[in-house]
């Protein structure tokens, strides 16, 4: 697939969209990790266009005390793919993330 020509003004529009999604997943990530905010909260809001494309193994990465080893192991023991998107979670593994992760 070609990638489409973009004048300067479309480029400038571009980049300035991903650094706000970006800075928007930051804040997100550091809610999580301060205890802001929970797994359930962010699964539950998953209509936001930031959160539905976040991949499941940052935002469990982000939680407290998960790190890279245990996210992995939680991951292969609910079925979930390393490359999955949160939009593309199924309802059996949102459920498993929040009963096993639900306190975080």
């Amino acid at each position: 697939m070609a990638l489409p020509k973009l004048s300067l003004d479309e480029k400038k529009k571009a980049l300035k969209k991903a650094q706000e999604v970006r800075s928007k997943r930051a804040k997100i990530r550091q809610n999580l990790k301060a205890g802001k905010t929970t797994i359930r909260e962010v699964l539950d809001n998953i209509n936001d266009d930031v959160i539905a494309k976040m991949r499941v193994v940052y935002l469990l990465e982000s939680l407290p005390r998960i790190g890279k080893v245990k996210t992995k192991k939680i991951m292969t023991d609910i079925g979930i793919d390393e490359t999955r998107r949160i939009q593309g979670l199924g309802n059996r593994q949102k459920q498993a993330l929040i009963e096993r992760l639900g306190s975080n």
